[in-house]
């Protein structure tokens, strides 16, 4: 692992240790955006979906609630999933855990309908990362499958948790999957943080060819 990877997986570790869950700038208590366009996309009870970076969020939660059973989640830091385990209780052995780096972690080819990504790319500043990244979605994904990417737009944050990050439209995240994916749908989004503060974010659906 690089240095930056590992700086990545101690960063988010003391961010889950230090602070509560629903106070971090990123919380909502339901991802509206992200549910409409999964539902878009044609999610189903029957759907392999991960969660990338889904950590302590509750879109688990809001899977589950609609019948899926095939949910799986990644994130860099395992306290993060450990919280979203302990809110889940006796639902957390329904979803799939995985701790890791996106970047790092083995993932099945094919192995998932949909692919949801809401502020992790962003972080991914580096082009061949990024580049790297959008590589292991198009395998992770069966054909005619979808992705979910947001991420602070163009006139979002410069910086997030104190780290850099990426701002693109739904378009340019479109352009950085081609030619694996098509662009289907984009959403903008202002999300209000829980101190109050609004954020400008882009959403892309994208289906892959």
């Amino acid at each position: 692992m690089s240095t930056d990877r590992t700086d990545r997986h101690t960063h988010w570790q003391n961010v889950y240790r230090t602070r509560r869950t629903d106070s971090v700038s990123w919380f909502r208590p339901h991802l509206e955006v992200s549910l409409e366009l999964l539902t878009t996309g044609g999610i189903s009870a029957a759907s392999r979906v991960i969660d990338i970076g889904g950590g302590a969020s509750t879109l688990a939660d809001d899977l589950l609630a609609r019948g899926l059973r095939k949910v799986s989640v990644l994130d860099v830091s395992e306290e993060a999933l450990a919280h979203a385990r302990q809110r889940l209780a006796e639902r957390a052995d329904l979803v799939h855990w995985l701790a890791g780096d996106v970047l790092e972690v083995a993932l099945p080819s094919g192995g998932f309908d949909f692919w949801h990504d809401r502020a992790v790319l962003h972080f991914l500043t580096d082009p061949a990362d990024a580049a790297r990244y959008a590589q292991i979605a198009a395998n992770a994904l069966a054909r005619g499958g979808c992705a979910v990417i947001g991420g602070f737009a163009p006139d979002g944050p410069e910086r997030c948790s104190g780290l850099p990050v990426a701002r693109r439209s739904a378009q340019q995240i479109g352009a950085l999957f081609e030619p694996a994916f098509t662009l289907v749908q984009s959403r903008a989004e202002r999300h209000r943080t829980p101190a109050g503060a609004e954020q400008s974010f882009a959403y892309a659906l994208l289906q892959r060819r």
